[in-house]
């Protein structure tokens, strides 16, 4: 066979090649694009899947696969490759409806869309019962949550010269996502509490003779007392009253605020009991806040009503 004949004929299979690998792409293209815009299937079901931090693409497939959210894994492949996802992908906890497209569910997977949870922090709760609200909804490590609870360095930086984060972690209604930390959750809280308390509180508190911690502490105790606005200011004069006349508080809520096992009955043994807290035996405010007060309570910690 001459030259001229074997460069034709592979020219001709370049050709053939050429053109099946074009076809091939064409149809893959096509495929591809009908397969990113078609729903999973028309059942509308919610499936809520976890994807923790470190975990590879491939591991989100099979994740997604075995749920049912995935069919064809090797269209997912090459969908997320043409969408320059494959890195792009976020851990956190998402919620998904069959009825989406797999091209939504990589865009909701690569913009983070996550699954809030909105939690409400009532007033007036310990660290103790924060903790175990926010454990309900698996959005924090309790034991770093007690941990840096505690941690001189954390404290510092959010600003609290305190031995505790008790009475910093402000009650407000909270949108977190799992995508959130321990440390980033305890934080959102008391930056919550900076951006309620103002200069001009804390001005107003040391005209009174308290620092930034004792106007807590005095805050806290008085919204322990009682949920009642209307006796706010007046359980807060009673306070002021008793301090300026260095009577014992005797705030019952102070004597089994460091109880390990309370179990909501406030008994007389509980008023005899030694406790750096119990105001019945101590003179003056216990040593730091017993519970995290609203602003309400904040207010009336620095303007008591004027009565004997």
């Amino acid at each position: 066979m001459s030259k001229i004949k074997v460069k034709k004929l592979i020219k001709k299979i370049l050709y053939v090649i050429v053109a099946g690998v074009a076809i091939v792409v064409i149809g893959f293209s096509a495929l591809l694009l009908n397969y990113s815009n078609s729903a999973i299937d028309d059942k509308n079901t919610t499936v809520l899947i976890n994807i923790p931090v470190g975990t590879r693409l491939s591991e989100v497939v099979k994740m997604l696969n075995q749920v049912g959210l995935v069919k064809h894994p090797v269209l997912f492949y090459g969908l997320v490759i043409m969408k320059g996802a494959t890195r792009s992908i976020r851990a956190s906890e998402y919620e998904f409806s069959t009825s989406m497209t797999p091209s939504a569910m990589i865009d909701k997977l690569t913009f983070g869309d996550v699954r809030g949870y909105r939690i409400t922090i009532h007033e007036d709760l310990s660290i103790r019962e924060i903790a175990a609200h926010l454990d309900e909804f698996k959005l924090i490590n309790k034991k770093e949550f007690f941990e840096l609870a505690r941690d001189k360095d954390f404290l510092q930086s959010l600003n609290i010269e305190a031995d505790s984060i008790e009475g910093y972690l402000f009650p407000d209604t909270y949108l977190f996502t799992r995508s959130m930390n321990t440390r980033q959750i305890m934080r959102t809280m008391v930056d919550r509490f900076w951006s309620k308390v103002t200069p001009e509180m804390i001005t107003r508190a040391g005209e009174l003779g308290f620092n930034t911690h004792q106007f807590v502490t005095l805050a806290s105790m008085i919204g322990k007392e009682s949920d009642d606005d209307a006796k706010k200011t007046v359980i807060s004069a009673a306070f002021h009253n008793r301090l300026k006349k260095r009577i014992p508080l005797q705030s019952s809520p102070t004597a089994v605020y460091d109880l390990d096992n309370f179990d909501g009955r406030i008994l007389r043994s509980h008023l005899k009991r030694k406790s750096p807290y119990n105001t019945f035996i101590i003179r003056g405010l216990p040593p730091g806040p017993i519970a995290n007060p609203g602003l309400a309570f904040l207010k009336a910690a620095l303007y008591p009503a004027k009565i004997d």
